[in-house]
């Protein structure tokens, strides 16, 4: 059974973490970070773009700022037939 985090690498995900800093609601003047991981696609990004509309309909510390990676670990285009072997002693 292939895992669904490598299925979707082979769709074209890559690992994306977004670094967070958001207001505290009784300390307006105070900053928290949150990081947040997970596979999305770049540069649309729908995956991180759904989590901060959950995070500004349902959290009330307010967004400051949101810093994005995103790594690509597996590519459709690395993988490539093999038709033969060579082994050299």
């Amino acid at each position: 059974m292939v895992s669904e985090d490598f299925t979707r690498q082979i769709q074209g995900y890559g690992l994306t973490t977004a670094t967070i800093l958001y207001g505290l609601p009784d300390h307006p003047r105070l900053l928290q970070t949150f990081v947040w991981q997970n596979y999305d696609l770049a540069p649309r990004f729908p995956v991180l773009r759904k989590f901060l509309d959950f995070w500004r309909r349902e959290l009330e510390g307010p967004l400051h700022s949101v810093t994005v990676a995103h790594s690509v670990l597996i590519k459709p285009a690395e993988f490539r037939s093999v038709n033969g072997e060579l082994t050299y002693h």
